[in-house]
């Protein structure tokens, strides 16, 4: 997932969202979910899941609506079927509905990597023999019970040893399944995130008709959240028409889908995936976040503002610190779109407010800070403006946050008050440091532009990534800013992770390790060549909008120095047609007063942390 920001447009109404849990249906709901294209099939299943008794005003109303012939022959069904008045359940037995939700909290309490699971019991029924299904009428043959028993028995090494020998001999073809699902289980048991996931992946292969396939699902959520890298769960998942998927694994899956479908810039199909997360999924803050990019793309600002305000709401609750990281940086993200789409309409004082609910905290407030000194130059406030920019040189951020553009704004708001030496002493500065970053970048990608360049990507990510004692011109918060983009960040993680776990697998005993093993590494290796060449694709792709950007940033800054010239030699010619010109402002008095609501204090060149983001100048300027 990449880190949205700003880019914003019109989008459709939003669909009535189907959801998994039994309630009545109207003709209207019914005619809502059919009228946003969601599949006949699934419209079916929803009627039948209800469990609704329609009338015949409702078979009418479908009728004469224009609902599909089968919807309307589900409808019918369900009115046939229905009884003069149900009996209330007796005690210990549970209504559809009941059971629904059920398996949709089981499914959605999946454990986070490396939470910590109570004592005294499991925490997942998430099983098979627990859930209840079974792949076939048959009993195991003895050695994969065995292997079963020895993995209920946390016996992961010795469960994976044996599943992996009957993988790899063929010996239970019928049992492939099953054997792949327990592989994998062990495989995560034993921290092997990346070993796990392939054998996950191998499960989810097979299709949703596959009895291990939702079991299976839910691992494969909780590793590509860890890695942050859905790339792969995506592309399977994409491959499965939307009807076939289980009903416990629909909230992931429509994600997954949405996910897809934005990236292929299908807008309008992807949020209406989006929208059908249930609001009960820990998923739905990061659905929602996508439906108000969406939104913004589309050009509907209104939807995108109501959108990234629900998620700007969202309680700050969330079982594990990664998933409390995550939705704070959602919520940060989504207060700043929002002040972007006021700026792009120029209300710069409603785009200053959000600005400033940024946390101070968020990793996310100095490049906040900077918008806001454009939305104040905007206002004409050139010394907070100034004083913004201030905080962003400080030591507490220059080496963090690459941001060229903040060194042009300053120069821009010293040209507006009329202080030219100080524009031509900044744009120098300018040129000579980021000129020599703009020339590596520029090299750098003319090696790659080729088609036979682009194969080699694996290379390019080795160049930045692989070497850390390559000699170069870009600073580390150039590659901070690049790492802002989720695909290329979960890839690099994903990467890391990799290379730990093979120091995990060659620290095993030297049986296993000879076995499982061995093979383990050759998917670690294949995988790694695989991921490297995506890595270094995006790092490219960030490379070409970095040096896009430099470069027009660089001739912004020539820009200024011609103006800078122009104005001077302006003053000249007024100087000299007027001889008797004296500076009258040499014996001007300056007026210091301020705000008797605030306190000022002089700025002596020093830096404290609390008084970050409060500097203001009191630049007069030199304009007559």
């Amino acid at each position: 997932m990449k880190t949205h920001l700003l880019p914003v447009a019109p989008a459709l109404a939003l669909a009535l969202l189907w959801s998994p849990s039994a309630h009545a249906l109207s003709c209207d709901e019914i005619m809502n979910m059919v009228n946003v294209n969601v599949p006949a099939a699934i419209v079916v299943q929803t009627i039948e899941d209800a469990g609704e008794q329609f009338t015949s005003d409702d078979i009418r109303c479908l009728t004469n609506e224009g609902a599909p012939a089968e919807v309307v022959a589900a409808a019918k069904a369900q009115m046939q079927k229905a009884a003069p008045e149900e009996e209330a359940p007796v005690r210990g037995e549970t209504t559809k509905a009941k059971d629904d939700k059920s398996e949709d909290e089981d499914y959605e309490s999946t454990e986070a990597i490396g939470a910590k699971k109570p004592s005294g019991g499991k925490t997942l029924q998430d099983l098979p023999e627990e859930g209840g299904d079974a792949e076939d009428d048959g009993r195991d043959p003895e050695a994969l019970d065995s292997a079963v028993k020895a993995y209920n028995a946390k016996k992961p090494l010795t469960a994976s040893y044996e599943l992996h020998r009957m993988l790899q001999e063929n010996q239970f073809p019928d049992k492939e399944s099953k054997i792949l699902y327990y592989l994998a289980r062990s495989l995560y048991d034993l921290e092997m995130y990346h070993s796990s996931q392939y054998y996950f992946i191998e499960v989810l292969k097979k299709g949703p008709s596959n009895p291990y396939f939702k079991y299976a699902l839910p691992k494969l959520v909780s590793i590509a959240k860890y890695t942050g890298d859905e790339s792969d769960l995506a592309r399977i998942v994409a491959k499965i028409p939307p009807e076939e998927f289980p009903r416990s694994a629909r909230n992931q899956l429509y994600y997954l889908l949405g996910v897809r479908l934005y990236e292929q810039d299908k807008l309008t199909e992807a949020r209406k995936y989006f929208g059908q997360v249930s609001d009960k999924s820990d998923l739905y803050t990061r659905s929602k976040y996508f439906e108000g990019v969406i939104y913004n793309k589309q050009g509907k600002l209104k939807s995108a503002v109501r959108s990234f305000t629900d998620v700007a709401k969202t309680e700050a609750t969330a079982s594990t610190q990664q998933e409390l990281e995550e939705l704070d940086r959602l919520r940060d993200l989504s207060l700043m779109n929002i002040a972007r789409i006021y700026y792009s309409i120029e209300n710069f004082k409603d785009a200053n407010s959000y600005y400033a609910y940024v946390s101070r905290d968020s990793r996310y407030w100095p490049q906040s800070l900077f918008e806001s000194a454009w939305a104040n130059f905007m206002l004409s406030d050139l010394n907070l403006t100034l004083g913004q920019l201030l905080t962003l040189e400080s030591p507490f951020y220059n080496k963090d946050e690459f941001v060229p553009e903040a060194t042009v704004l300053r120069a821009l708001t010293f040209f507006n008050l009329c202080e030219y030496e100080d524009v031509d002493r900044i744009l120098l500065d300018f040129d000579a440091r980021y000129r020599p970053m703009h020339a590596e970048m520029k090299d750098f990608l003319k090696q790659y532009s080729t088609e036979e360049g682009r194969k080699l990507a694996d290379q390019a990510y080795d160049r930045y990534f692989g070497d850390k004692s390559a000699d170069t011109a870009l600073p580390k918060s150039l590659f901070t800013r690049v790492l802002r983009d989720q695909e290329l960040a979960g890839i690099v993680t994903h990467l890391e992770i990799m290379e730990r776990e093979e120091a995990l697998i060659d620290s095993q005993k030297s049986q296993w390790k000879d076995g499982v093993g061995e093979q383990l590494h050759k998917v670690i290796s294949e995988d790694r060549e695989r991921l490297k060449r995506r890595a270094g694709l995006a790092l490219l792709q960030e490379m070409v909008t970095m040096t896009t950007y430099l470069g027009d940033l660089l001739t912004q800054a020539e820009i200024i120095r011609f103006e800078v010239i122009d104005a001077k030699r302006g003053i000249l010619n007024y100087m000299m047609t007027t001889p008797d010109l004296s500076d009258t402002s040499k014996d001007a008095a300056l007026d210091f007063a301020t705000s008797a609501n605030k306190i000022y204090w002089p700025f002596n060149g020093e830096f404290w942390q609390d008084e970050l983001g409060y500097y203001r100048y009191t630049e007069q300027g030199s304009c007559k």
